[in-house]
């Protein structure tokens, strides 16, 4: 008898606990399924500088997205250049965190438009998958109606979340290349390697599918990361290069973390981007 009752005893210990821990898995579940935007778009709203600040020139635009929201945007034009980027940053901060950035790109000869995206710095509305893909495309139709630029001479450039976005215009319109920078392969990819005992197919409301929509790229593509990058593995940067991109593709490493690998790297960066900014003047496809 005594030994029936322990046997009880545990096995209503152990329905207890199994109870516990299926309540706490509903629970996170939950809690990410309905904290998951504000944990990927993470604004800020304040614009602390602008390109003046670090001697360049620019234009201050207000864009009009197809469903009436006003975006901030800047272009920054350099010197007798031929080759326009639509700069997509990534999902912190606004456009004044990018002052580095664009006077690489100027330094390099690359006229920029960089804009924030619904929600970011001093944009209206907020972030939605399907309202980046169209401010970004707001942007781009821009340069071409605004700045009479041929599509043959747009590139397409993104950091972070901002190359998946950046990633999907490519695969809707014309241009002369794509850079994708510490870019994921998808959405759901990050979030089953930040939660891997969670269904997050189930639980995600976005796909933001970098790897599918690079596949449809027909023209050259530059794909940088870092083995150092704390928030995207590197391996999502090597997938996409050795099994989405289509030739002529090019990869270059650098080093550094996720936000700071592009200042950390210096040179190798730099030299990067010059060398594939020649390949690009010179491909004909």
């Amino acid at each position: 008898m005594q030994l029936m009752d322990y046997r009880r005893r545990i096995y209503g210990l152990f329905k207890s606990v199994v109870r516990i821990l299926i309540t706490v898995y509903i629970l996170l579940g939950l809690i990410l399924y309905f904290k998951q935007s504000s944990f990927l778009f993470q604004p800020t709203k304040d614009v602390l500088e602008n390109p003046a600040d670090i001697g360049l020139k620019y234009e201050s635009v207000e864009l009009k997205t197809a469903d009436g929201l006003k975006l901030s945007a800047w272009y920054v034009p350099a010197n007798d250049s031929n080759l326009t980027l639509v700069f997509c940053h990534g999902n912190g901060g606004n456009i004044s965190h990018r002052l580095a950035n664009l006077e690489i790109l100027n330094n390099l000869g690359v006229n920029c438009i960089i804009f924030d995206c619904r929600g970011y710095g001093n944009s209206e509305g907020k972030p939605t998958e399907q309202g980046v893909y169209l401010d970004t495309q707001t942007a781009y139709d821009w340069l071409i109606n605004e700045k009479k630029a041929p599509a043959g001479n747009i590139l397409i450039y993104g950091q972070s979340l901002g190359g998946s976005v950046a990633t999907h215009l490519a695969s809707e319109v014309k241009a002369r290349g794509l850079i994708i920078e510490s870019t994921f392969t998808s959405f759901i990819d990050m979030a089953h390697h930040y939660y891997p005992y969670l269904p997050v197919k189930l639980f995600a409301k976005f796909r933001f599918n970098t790897f599918e929509n690079l596949k449809k790229i027909k023209y050259p593509v530059l794909i940088i990361h870092s083995k150092k990058d704390d928030l995207i593995p590197y391996e999502f940067g090597q997938k996409l290069y050795e099994e989405a991109a289509n030739e002529p593709k090019t990869f270059v490493e650098i080093s550094g973390t996720h936000n700071e690998g592009f200042l950390t790297s210096g040179q190798v960066y730099i030299d990067g981007l010059s060398n594939w900014l020649k390949f690009i003047e010179n491909y004909q496809h």
